[in-house]
């Protein structure tokens, strides 16, 4: 577990169950925290650390998404006022490892956009579906940060059950906002040019795919498939760590669980033909 500033006002908490990251913003003794860390232990950590040793109050909770890991430290903060999309409910229950525990039904919902004015910093909440679909951005220019949630997991991307192009176009507006630091949901803070290391991995791994579906028969190719490396997916300079080496293993399984871009595959062979 660790904390760090990211700037005036602004901490950075990642819990170490699954490296989840939860960002709080200070107004006097205020807190509004986005996310809320992805373990019982972690959020106790999160509550003392804030609340005992800081002195501080957390007021307001946002939600990036609503998946168990990002929800942990609703509990421990059960006056906190707390916002999500109003789709939440669709990505607690499609979720693959749901902990009914931490659900707690949010104050507030809507549906496109929010602004909230904490302290010094104006917070604009955009719904920007792609790796859920009440996936939320929260752009901070007085910060210079965007915190872009679960739409990257480090220098990649995590496919689960989303449609990869949701993905891409999540990733295409966070580029938009032209922020210095994107803050993810895993991990912790990045450089902006980890928006353009997660479209580069996930192109190369469609094309990937899409090639070995093209030349292989559809047994042949799963098992080519669940062997593509890592390393032939990421950009020029980039090397995995062991978080994001295991998230690639999780979209190879899925890839072949689910026949993720077998559509994509089919458009190719069709356009091949024409």
């Amino acid at each position: 577990m660790r904390f760090e500033a990211l700037g005036p006002q602004v901490l950075m908490f990642v819990g170490d169950g699954y490296e989840s990251v939860a960002t709080a913003f200070l107004a006097g003794d205020e807190v509004l925290l986005v996310d809320a860390l992805g373990s019982e232990e972690d959020a106790r950590w999160l509550h003392r650390t804030l609340c005992v040793e800081m002195g501080k109050t957390v007021r307001m909770i946002v939600a990036t998404h609503y998946m168990s890991d990002h929800l942990a430290g609703l509990a421990q903060f059960p006056e906190a006022l707390t916002i999500a999309h109003r789709h939440h409910r669709h990505s607690f229950l499609s979720q693959n490892r749901r902990v009914d525990a931490f659900y707690r039904e949010p104050k507030v919902v809507f549906d496109h956009a929010m602004s909230i004015q904490w302290g010094p910093h104006e917070l604009r909440l955009l719904h920007n579906p792609g790796k859920t679909m009440d996936h939320l951005s929260v752009d901070v220019p007085s910060a210079d940060l965007v915190c872009a949630g679960d739409n990257i997991v480090g220098r990649i991307v995590y496919l689960s059950k989303a449609d990869p192009q949701l993905i891409r176009a999540a990733i295409g507006r966070l580029c938009q906002f032209g922020r210095a630091t994107v803050v993810g949901g895993h991990m912790g803070r990045f450089p902006a040019a980890v928006l353009d290391h997660a479209l580069h991995y996930l192109d190369r791994l469609q094309d990937a795919v899409v090639r070995i579906r093209a030349e292989l028969a559809p047994q042949q190719a799963d098992a080519r498939i669940a062997a593509i490396a890592i390393e032939d997916c990421l950009a020029a300079g980039v090397e995995a760590v062991a978080f994001e080496r295991e998230w690639h293993q999780r979209n190879l399984e899925a890839v072949v669980a689910q026949s993720v871009f077998s559509f994509d595959a089919a458009l190719a062979a069709q356009a091949g033909r024409a």
